[in-house]
């Protein structure tokens, strides 16, 4: 909608302290809560969790807190418990009110502020409880310390009553409970996703060791009655973390190379290993905080890999017969590491304020990196001898690969070599408008392409199944006919100054890309195969949320005159409830194997009319634990696949 605005009366219009809005309190969280938390979708509302989990791991890191349980209520309310010392009670000098009901109300209010009761904290990155405070339609918080347990409850931000004492507890109990219930006229969604906490639980599990942290569901009860539930600890950290993240690829080396040391005022752990794979997986995090834009720290891990790996194959004389450069990129090959560090004021920069800025951090790795890493390798000569060997045949493999790409590029449809001959292109040039289907065969490309809307929608049948890009190297990647027909398909120029091996979306034609399989297996197997050659070659797409699952029906039911479309097996069954019983006439199901058994007018209705389809945008809340599944469905090892699939498989009655 577009209103016009009259200049003449806009100049009439007396502007004064009048027009001056000031926004009280939490008032301003509330007017612009996508400001403070990222959005008001799924991101925002498990991002309230990580907000309040941050205080009591700030309790940990000073080492006063090792337990930190959570609970998902059956009312989608969120119970996080700790055992630190328990927010203070007392007045506070200033406000004249209890320090619990200032950090509960007031933005920017904490003892993480003052130097002197936190060192580093993670909670600074972010915008406090008193934010989930002002997003919560409930928020409840209990202190338990000095005996006593006090009380105070909240409604939007706002208190509902006075802090209290509800009770006594033992000397040595203490810490604090906070519970909340997100406000619905805030948020898009109020339904926390299990795996989301999970995973953002398991990583502060490895990032902070000796901590035990659980995640309780009261949603989800077994046979027996017994919640769903979780315990995360490690014992050494980083190390199990690598560990845990690797654990479906095959070593180069059994060790993970595992690194703490402290330069200046800065605490560094490092932990990495090597695989046989070829692409390169490094997480970093800074007071917690996982930097998915990387930073100073992950600079100062790169150079002072390269530096390190170089000198060592230098000094044995194990570059004197390669023909081709070593680059930086080939130090990375097979390559997976988590980067730790913790920083007292932390400065983040990018797009998503996950970026770190601090350069006092680039010398901190790089130092303790090149000391530690240059140690290793004279101590471990076979290891070592392995990894410039894996670095030396990356160098060659990239050097082919260049080759190949440079085939594709000349290919490309902005080299003039036209677009494939696949395609059925849609009219309209504005990528923000188009949307490509990615069609699994033939037969369904057929009828794709006659029920889209020519305007917008444009079609690419695939034939067989897109290479595994996750057991490929690079050359045999840019040689298969299918990788090379997605990549002329979008428009894309591969390989960029910074990473050879990424994409440039500069010049991407569609902003959605739609894969669009049968709803059997095999399908799901091609779905995945797809996901997988984007997350790895073409992550930027996803983390633009460019990337979709159509979701076509399962069943066509029909009885009389009435015929309905069934996505699951549930919506099926409730169909023939309702129309069980009435008439004579018999529960007629059609049963839709593949894309190709529906007339183009029936799959545009269900699955590609914007108006009535399903949609499921592929995002990344996690990195880790999509590198870890990723390599686990897509690689060598059989049985953790089997299992996955078995406690995953949505599809699993369906082809019996």
């Amino acid at each position: 909608m577009t209103e016009d605005y009259n200049i003449e009366e806009l100049e009439n219009e007396q502007y004064s302290a009048h027009n001056i809005q000031v926004l009280e309190g939490l008032e301003a969280v509330r007017k612009r809560p996508s400001m403070y938390i990222g959005d008001t979708h799924v991101k925002g509302l498990h991002h309230l969790v990580s907000e309040v989990v941050d205080n009591s791991i700030d309790e940990a890191l000073a080492g006063f807190c090792d337990t930190i349980e959570v609970t998902i209520g059956t009312d989608e309310s969120i119970t996080v418990r700790d055992n630190g010392r328990g927010i203070p009670v007392d007045e506070h000098e200033k406000l004249h009110k209890s320090a619990l009901e200032v950090v509960m109300t007031v933005l920017h209010a904490g003892g993480k502020f003052d130097k002197g009761s936190y060192k580093v904290s993670g909670g600074l990155h972010g915008v406090g409880v008193s934010c989930v405070n002002a997003l919560s339609d409930y928020l409840r918080a209990e202190v338990r310390r000095d005996g006593k347990i006090y009380m105070q409850e909240y409604s939007k931000g706002k208190p509902t009553c006075e802090v209290t004492v509800i009770g006594t507890c033992d000397a040595e109990d203490h810490g604090t409970t906070v519970i909340f219930h997100p406000d619905a006229t805030i948020f898009q969604t109020t339904i926390y996703e299990y795996s989301i906490l999970s995973n953002r639980l398991r990583d502060l599990a490895y990032l902070n060791a000796g901590v035990t942290l659980s995640l309780t569901d009261l949603r989800q009860l077994d046979e027996e009655g017994n919640p769903r539930k979780e315990t995360f600890f490690s014992r050494t950290g980083l190390d199990e973390f690598v560990r845990y993240i690797d654990q479906s690829r095959e070593p180069l080396i059994r060790d993970v190379i595992h690194i703490t040391s402290t330069r200046g005022d800065i605490p560094v752990e490092v932990a990495m290993t090597y695989n046989t794979g070829y692409s390169d997986n490094i997480y970093s995090f800074v007071n917690n905080i996982n930097t998915i834009e990387g930073g100073t720290h992950l600079t100062g891990f790169r150079r002072g890999l390269g530096s390190t790996l170089k000198k060592y194959a230098e000094d044995n004389k194990m570059l004197e017969k390669v023909k081709v450069e070593i680059k930086p990129e080939d130090f990375r090959e097979g390559l997976t590491a988590v980067i730790s560090v913790k920083v007292l004021e932390p400065q983040f920069e990018g797009q998503t304020k996950t970026k770190l800025g601090n350069t006092e951090v680039i010398g901190a790795v790089e130092t303790s990196l090149r000391e530690a890493l240059g140690n290793y390798l004279e101590e471990h000569p076979a290891q070592a001898k392995a990894i410039v060997e894996k670095i030396i045949l990356a160098a060659t493999a990239r050097h082919a690969a260049q080759t190949a790409r440079q085939k594709v590029q000349r290919k490309s449809p902005l080299a003039g070599g036209g677009l494939p001959g696949k395609l059925a292109d849609c009219s309209s040039k504005d990528p923000a408008e188009c949307e490509l289907f990615l069609v699994e065969g033939d037969s369904a490309g057929g009828s794709a392409k006659q029920g889209r809307d020519r305007q917008y929608q444009a079609i690419l049948p695939l034939r067989g199944k897109i290479l595994n890009v996750e057991k490929a190297m690079d050359h045999k990647v840019f040689e298969s006919e299918s990788v090379v027909t997605i990549f002329r398909a979008l428009g894309v120029t591969i390989g960029t100054e910074e990473d050879e091996k990424a994409a440039n979306l500069s010049k991407l034609r569609y902003h959605r890309i739609i894969i669009m399989t049968d709803a059997d297996v095999d399908g799901a197997h091609i779905a995945t195969l797809l996901m997988t050659f984007f997350f790895r070659r073409m992550r930027p797409i996803i983390e633009n949320g460019y990337l979709y699952i159509a979701t076509p029906p399962l069943y066509r039911a029909t009885k009389g005159n009435v015929s309905e479309y069934c996505w699951n097996d549930v919506q099926l069954r409730q169909f023939i409830d309702r129309y069980a019983a009435g008439e004579e006439s018999a529960v007629k199901v059609q049963r839709y194997k593949g894309l190709g058994e529906m007339n183009a007018d029936q799959l545009r209705a269900t699955t590609m009319d914007p108006e009535h389809r399903m949609l499921k945008r592929v995002n990344i809340s996690d990195a880790a634990e999509a590198d870890r599944i990723f390599s686990m469905l897509m690689g060598e090892d059989v049985e953790p696949r089997r299992k996955f699939i078995e406690d995953n498989a949505t599809y699993a009655n369906i082809d019996s």
